[in-house]
């Protein structure tokens, strides 16, 4: 029978994420009655150079929306493995949970089709079926901050998973939208662009693959070493702090959140939100219950994925950076790393957000582009290396 509370069992783990990696015992095989599910917007790298940088960071927030919501009607206290990736979502799911989820992301898909003229991939494969593939998947869950625990994935299932979903994705035209399929509740997108605290830091959103999977642990671990070295502890390269985030009241921000999170255009939630925005200024600055709220969001936000590549956003001083790019640079001279790195300005913020006091999540990317950015050079020396 099959455990559908695997993952809400695992025991976190508070260790620092080098000593996680130096620990291969820490880390669990995913049950081969589990799948993986990825969701993925086509030609992302295209739509960014289109400008639709905001659409897509906000697409891909929908999508783990989307699913973390259908979980939470089920009300069977099922936790899964997610992950971010700033043009796309993976996650792991119990077979139980396979059809429903299915279901309600190709809905999505042609939901997000309909409003931004963005095509969604989604797809899934089974653990028992990249194990044949000998494409392993060990994980464990970590305690990254006081508040958030995040999913740690070792091996390359997760990127062997993506390859194939790609690969075979053949866009539908025979399904129907559905309006009672969306679920988007908790959808929200209202600040600024985050800069960093100290003028003189810029945003570096970094990706980072193992040439040999063998070392992937050893590999990693050195890395986030040296980054606690070059930047300091992970607390505080983080790039979301509450004197940094200011609300956005643009009522086109609403407008463009508005298209993802409604089937249809609603002039009175546009004006209702824009009014809560406007509100939200007093509540932020002068409620305890809004300071706390942001505090929480530096907690809560999603900041560091290792889903099999180490996949990060954080700040740092360019004399820094120039030096840390000097150390990947070595590291893939010595045939150990491929990695794609994108420097820029400010961070941008989606979340989602049930419960101001306990439930909500936000999830980060660099301006222009971001994590898409940094692909585009990753991408450009994987095929170098082909």
């Amino acid at each position: 029978m099959e455990d559908i509370k695997y993952y809400t069992k695992l025991k976190t783990s508070s260790k620092t994420l080098v000593d996680l990696l130096d620990s291969e015992s820490c880390f669990s095989e995913v049950p081969n009655t589990w799948h993986v599910m990825v969701v993925d917007i086509q030609n992302s790298t295209q739509a960014v150079d289109e400008g639709k940088h905001h659409q897509i960071n906000l697409t891909a927030t929908g999508a783990i929306i989307s699913v973390l919501n259908t979980i939470r009607k089920e009300k069977q206290n099922i936790e899964i493995p997610y992950f971010f990736g700033g043009d796309g979502a993976t996650f792991i799911l119990p077979t139980l949970l396979l059809n429903k989820i299915t279901l309600v992301l190709e809905n999505y898909s042609l939901h997000i089709k309909r409003n931004t003229n963005l095509t969604l991939r989604v797809g899934h494969i089974s653990v028992k079926k990249l194990d044949a593939q000998k494409s392993s998947l060990k994980i464990v869950k970590h305690q990254l901050t006081e508040q958030l625990t995040i999913p740690i994935v070792i091996g390359n299932g997760l990127k062997k998973a993506e390859e194939i979903i790609k690969i075979t994705f053949v866009e539908s035209n025979f399904i129907d939208f559905k309006k009672d399929l969306l679920s988007l509740e908790g959808m929200e997108c209202r600040w600024k662009q985050i800069n960093p605290t100290q003028a003189k830091k810029k945003v570096i959103c970094l990706l980072i693959d193992t040439i040999n999977e063998t070392n992937q642990r050893d590999t990693y671990r050195d890395v986030l070493a040296q980054m606690d070295h070059m930047f300091g502890t992970f607390k505080s390269r983080q790039p979301i702090k509450p004197a940094s985030l200011k609300l956005n009241f643009s009522i086109s921000k609403i407008w463009e959140e508005m298209k993802i999170s409604l089937v249809n255009k609603n002039w009175i939630y546009l004006f209702k939100n824009w009014m809560v925005t406007l509100l939200g200024k007093w509540y932020f600055n002068l409620s305890p219950n809004g300071k706390q709220y942001l505090i929480q969001i530096g907690q809560l936000s999603h900041t560091f994925m290792l889903d099999g590549m180490i996949n990060t956003i954080f700040t740092a001083e360019q004399s820094k950076i120039d030096l840390f790019i000097a150390y990947l640079n070595q590291l893939e001279k010595d045939n150990k790393i491929i990695y794609g790195i994108h420097v820029t300005h400010a961070s941008v913020m989606s979340c989602y957000v049930l419960d101001r006091k306990t439930k909500h999540a936000h999830f980060v990317d660099g301006t222009e582009g971001g994590y898409t950015s940094a692909a585009k050079m990753f991408k450009t020396k994987l095929k170098a290396l082909k």
